[in-house]
């Protein structure tokens, strides 16, 4: 019997994460991880008054009226706490603010990311694969590590090479987290609120980032590259 699948619960914290289809990429250029930064902050909205395609070619003036009527309202599906998008996926740390708050956020984001490259690129079908993934956050700190694990995300997969690109690596909360400027749309407060300030979370990161750089290559090196790991002899009976 399959296993069932719980939906996320309003007011509580999620880990949310998907991938390419096939692992294939999904955000290969800077216009690209715009366009999807835009989207995480337009459909976090629960009451949005037009689909974002209409939204984006409105005036920049009616754009902003929109947006401010929105932040007023304070209707929204989820709050953005953390998230990292990456070549081919993205991580998400949300807590759920509305009934399948969850569920109508992620439906929206990738259905109107995925027509805005399928237009772009003149392809069809899905680009993500399946429904995605969820994991309730139980403990602050479970919350504390994987706010670190997803910050990361770039310099463990060698996205980026030093810390000094980590820190201003633009397709991540992280520079919300440790500076005192950044998008107004990720709540910082909830994982910040476990640390003395914002250096303190700065150096949390710094702390854990060979060790998790480390743990990911040998991760990587068992999944794809077995054979430099075990020597091809036959398995005794």
């Amino acid at each position: 019997m399959p296993k069932r699948v719980l939906k996320p619960a309003t007011g509580f914290v999620y880990h949310v994460y998907n991938r390419g289809v096939a692992r294939q990429s999904t955000f290969r250029s800077r216009h690209e991880y715009n366009r999807a930064i835009e989207l995480i902050n337009y459909y976090r909205f629960a009451n949005i008054p037009l689909r974002y395609s209409y939204f984006s070619k409105l005036t920049i003036e009616d754009q902003r009226k929109i947006l401010s009527t929105l932040k007023k309202s304070q209707n929204t599906l989820v709050d953005i706490l953390s998230f990292a998008l990456m070549p081919n996926h993205f991580h998400f740390l949300l807590k759920q603010t509305s009934d399948n708050g969850i569920e109508y956020f992620i439906s929206r984001f990738t259905n109107s990311y995925t027509k805005y490259v399928n237009i772009q690129f003149n392809r069809v079908g899905p680009l993500f694969q399946g429904r995605y993934k969820s994991v309730h956050i139980e403990a602050d700190a479970h919350l504390m590590h994987l706010s670190r694990y997803i910050h990361l995300n770039p310099y463990t997969d060698g996205i980026v090479k030093t810390l000094d690109d980590l820190f201003n690596y633009p397709y991540t909360s992280l520079l919300e987290h440790v500076e005192n400027n950044g998008r107004d749309f990720i709540q910082t407060d909830t994982v910040l609120s476990l640390f003395k300030n914002k250096l303190s979370y700065k150096m949390f990161i710094k702390k854990q980032a060979d060790y998790q750089k480390k743990l990911g290559s040998i991760k990587k090196l068992i999944l794809e590259k077995p054979s430099k790991l075990v020597p091809n002899h036959p398995r005794r009976a």
